[in-house]
C-alpha cells in the first residue's frame, strides 16, 4: 500500500488537536488506514546529537484505491468529516466573467490518436502557496504518478503557471524532429531528440514514447511550449512559490483514469483558492469536433438496502442512522422516498474507490467501527477439511521433516533457463506457462519442475555444513488446452541431498520411507502378477548423470484406465523422457527404450484382440530418481555432488469423506 509522508505538526493543527502516537494510531485505525511510523523519537535524537532535522513526520499507509488520501490535504479533510468537525466539502465550478462562453478552450490534434489521445484541464485560481504546500502540490502528483498513472504509462501531469501563457492551448503530437524547447530546470533549448539522449534523470520515462512517430506537446496560443508529456514540463510555465494560476494538464492513454486523475489534482488543492473549493474549467475540443468540459466533478449517484447493510454488519439500524454513519465517511445518503429499504447514496468525485453496494457497506462498517459491530454466532454451521491434495501433502511433509530433511519453500516463478536449459532440458513450447511481459529475467515462467528452487535454495546457503538435505512438497504448472483455463496445477514432491558423496542411496531410502507410508509396496518390474506397488526402471535423463537416473513407476490397484489429462503429471514431460508417453508398458527386456519382441507382439495383438491388450498392466510414471549432472551442478554453482527426487503425489489421492455424510 502506498506510504504517506506528512508533516505531524501541520496535520495536528488542520484537526485542531495535538493527539499522543497511540491516540492518532488508534484514530488511524477506526478510520481504516495505518499508522506506520512516527519521526518524532529520531528527529530529537538528532537534534540532541548536534546533526541537521526536519521537523517531525507522520508516515501513514492508505488503501491503495484511496487516492483522495495521498496528500496531507486529503487525509486531514477525510478525517475531519470522520470525526463530524466538519461536513462532506462541496466542491464547484465556478464559471469565468461572461459564462461558458468565455472558458479557456484547448484543441486535440488528430495526431495524438498515435501516442495519447485523451486530455483533460483545469485551472485553480488565485492560489495561495506556502513552502509545505508547494512541497504537498509537488508531491501528490508524484504519488499519482506512481500509483495510479503506473509511473506515466497510463497517464501524465502537467502543471503550469498560467499567468505565463496566453490561451487558447493545442495539444499536438509531432515528429521528435519537429519539437524545439527549454525543458524544466534547463537553461537552453533542446529538440525532443535531444531529450531522448541527453537527460539520464528521465531514463524511466523515455521508454513510454520513445517508439513512437510522433511525440506528444502542448502549445499555447504563441506556439509556446507547456510540457511534452509524459516526459517533462517546460520552464517557461514553471511553478513558483509566487505562483496564482495554476493551469492542469492531464494526458491518457485511458479515459477513466484521465478522469480520476485530474479531480484529484484539482479537488485537493482547491482548498488553497481564495474562493475556497471552486475550479474553473475548461473546454476541450476533440478531432471529431466533440466539445466536453473538463473536469467533470459532479457526484455520483446510486443506490444501497438498508436489509443488506444490515445483514452484511449483523446491524439493525434505521435508514437514517446508516445515512448518518456513510456522512462520516464522505458519502451523503438519505432514505428513499418510495422505498423504505433503499438508500439514495451521492458519492463525490473524491471517492472513485466506490464501485458496488458492498463498498458502501463497508464504509458504513468502518463509520460504525469494527470493533463496535456485534459478535454472534453464523447463523449456519459449516465444518472445514482439508483437500485430499493438501491432506497428501501434510503427511510428506511431516514424514520427510521427522527423517532429519528441511523444508524450504522457493518461489514459484523462475527464469526460463532455469528451468529448461540449466537443468538439460528442451523447451518444447507447449509445457511452460511463460509470462508475457516479465519484469526481471529471474522470473519468466512458472516452474514444471521443483528442482530449480531446491538447487537454488542450495546454492544460496552453501556455508551450511554438509549434508544439505531439503525437500519441497508443492505445485507446479503445465499448459493444458482442454481447461478453460488453458493451464492447472499439480503438486509434486521434490528432494535433494548435497554431499561429499552423492548419496544416491540416501534419496532412495527417502522414496522408500514415504511410499512404506502411503501403503505402496515395492514390486519388481518384471512382476505382471503384482496388481500394486512402484519400481525403479533405469532411464536416460540429460539433468542426471549417466547411468545413475531411473524413472519411477506406479501401478495402481484394480489398474483403472488413465484419462489423458493425467498422462502428464510426470516432473518431465513427453519430449524430456526419452521413453516418451508418460505411461508406458513394463518391459521384459534389460532395454527399457527400446521395442522389445514382447512388446511388438503385444502391440500386434492388441490390434487384433483388444481385449486382451487392454488387460495387460499399464503403469504410471511418475517421476525420476538419480544423480544429478555435473554440468547441472556447474549451472547452479554447487561444487559438491547432489542425488535428487521429483514425483507426482496426484496419483495417491484418495477420496475424503465429508465429515458430515452418513457413514451408515
Amino acid at each position: 500500500m502506498p506510504t504517506v509522508a506528512v508533516d505531524k505538526e501541520d496535520l495536528y493543527q488542520r484537526l485542531g488537536k495535538v493527539y499522543t502516537t497511540e491516540e492518532f494510531d488508534h484514530l488511524c485505525f477506526e478510520f481504516g488506514i495505518e499508522l506506520d511510523d512516527d519521526t518524532t523519537a529520531e528527529v530529537e535524537e538528532a537534534a540532541r546529537n548536534g546533526q541537521p532535522t526536519e521537523r517531525p513526520q507522520l508516515k501513514i499507509e492508505i488503501p491503495a484505491n484511496r487516492y483522495d488520501l495521498l496528500c496531507i490535504e486529503g487525509i486531514a479533510r477525510a478525517l475531519r468529516v470522520f470525526l463530524q468537525k466538519d461536513k462532506t466539502p462541496a466542491y464547484r465550478l465556478v464559471f469565468p466573467t461572461g459564462g461558458e462562453a468565455n472558458l479557456l478552450t484547448a484543441t486535440i490534434a488528430p495526431e495524438t490518436a498515435q501516442v495519447r489521445p485523451f486530455f483533460a484541464c483545469a485551472i485553480l485560481r488565485n492560489v495561495k502557496f506556502t513552502p509545505r504546500s508547494y512541497a504537498s502540490f509537488i508531491d501528490l502528483q508524484d504519488k499519482l504518478h506512481q500509483n495510479i498513472c503506473r509511473r506515466r504509462q497510463l497517464v501524465a501531469i502537467g502543471t503550469h503557471d498560467l499567468d505565463t501563457l496566453k490561451p487558447p492551448f493545442r495539444y499536438e503530437a509531432r515528429a521528435p524532429k519537429n519539437i524545439k524547447f527549454m525543458p524544466l530546470n534547463k537553461t537552453k533549448e533542446y529538440t525532443a531528440e535531444e531529450l531522448m539522449t541527453s537527460e539520464k534523470h528521465l531514463a524511466k520515462y523515455l521508454p513510454i514514447i520513445r517508439d513512437s512517430p510522433v511525440y506528444p506537446i502542448i502549445y499555447d496560443s504563441q506556439e509556446r511550449v507547456l510540457s511534452m508529456p509524459p516526459i517533462i514540463n517546460s520552464e517557461h510555465s514553471k511553478i513558483t512559490l509566487d505562483t496564482k494560476n495554476i493551469f492542469v494538464d492531464v494526458t491518457a492513454t485511458d479515459e477513466t483514469k484521465l478522469n480520476i486523475v485530474v479531480n484529484m489534482v484539482a479537488t485537493m488543492f482547491s482548498e488553497y483558492a481564495a474562493d475556497q473549493y471552486t475550479i474553473e474549467p475548461v473546454r476541450v475540443v476533440y478531432p471529431s469536433g466533440k466539445s466536453v468540459i473538463y473536469p467533470d466533478i459532479s457526484s455520483r449517484h446510486t443506490t444501497a438496502r438498508v436489509s443488506y447493510i444490515n445483514g452484511c454488519t449483523g446491524l439493525s439500524l434505521k435508514a437514517e442512522e446508516i445515512g448518518t454513519l456513510l456522512q462520516r465517511m464522505s458519502l451523503i445518503a438519505h432514505p428513499s422516498p418510495i422505498d423504505p429499504d433503499n438508500l439514495l447514496v451521492e458519492i463525490p468525485c473524491t471517492r472513485p474507490d466506490i464501485f458496488h453496494e458492498c463498498d458502501i457497506m463497508e464504509d458504513a462498517a468502518i463509520g460504525y467501527g469494527f470493533n463496535n459491530l456485534p459478535k454472534t454466532f453464523p447463523a449456519t454451521g459449516t465444518v472445514a477439511q482439508p483437500l485430499a491434495v493438501s491432506k497428501l501433502s501434510d503427511l510428506v511433509r511431516r514424514e520427510w521433516a521427522m527423517a532429519g530433511w528441511v523444508e524450504v519453500l522457493p518461489l514459484i516463478l523462475c527464469s526460463h533457463d532455469e528451468n529448461f536449459g540449466w537443468l538439460n532440458r528442451v523447451d518444447d513450447n507447449k509445457t511452460a506457462v511463460k509470462l508475457a511481459n516479465p519484469k526481471t529475467a529471474e522470473y519468466q515462467v512458472i516452474r514444471t519442475s521443483l528442482l530449480p528452487g531446491l538447487l537454488k535454495t542450495i546454492r544460496e546457503n552453501r556455508k551450511h555444513p554438509l549434508p544439505v538435505k531439503i525437500f519441497e512438497a508443492s505445485d507446479v504448472a503445465f499448459k493444458d488446452p482442454a481447461l478453460e483455463r488453458q493451464a492447472r496445477n499439480v503438486r509434486h514432491a521434490g528432494a535433494v541431498w548435497c554431499n561429499k558423496t552423492a548419496g544416491f542411496e540416501v534419496v532412495c531410502g527417502l522414496l522408500d520411507r514415504i511410499m512404506a507410508m502411503l501403503e505402496v509396496p515395492r514390486i519388481l518390474a518384471s512382476d505382471k502378477k503384482a496388481k500394486h506397488g512402484y519400481y525403479l526402471l533405469e532411464n536416460e535423463d540429460p539433468t542426471f548423470f549417466p547411468g545413475r537416473a531411473a524413472k519411477i513407476l506406479y501401478r495402481l490397484k484394480g489398474n483403472p484406465p488413465f484419462s489423458s489429462s493425467q498422462m502428464s503429471q510426470s516432473p518431465l514431460t513427453d519430449t524430456q523422457h526419452p521413453t516418451g508417453p508418460a505411461f508406458v508398458t513394463s518391459p521384459t527386456g534389460a532395454e527399457a527404450t527400446k521395442p522389445s519382441t514382447f512388446d511388438n507382439l503385444k502391440s500386434t495383438l492388441s490390434s487384433v484382440l483388444p481385449s486382451i491388450g487392454s488387460s495387460l498392466p499399464k503403469d504410471l510414471d511418475i517421476g525420476v530418481i538419480g544423480i544429478l549432472h555435473p554440468s547441472v551442478l556447474e549451472k547452479f554453482e554447487i561444487n559438491f555432488p547432489c542425488s535428487a527426487l521429483e514425483f507426482t503425489l496426484e496419483p495417491f489421492m484418495q477420496e475424503i469423506t465429508p465429515v458430515w455424510a452418513d457413514e451408515s
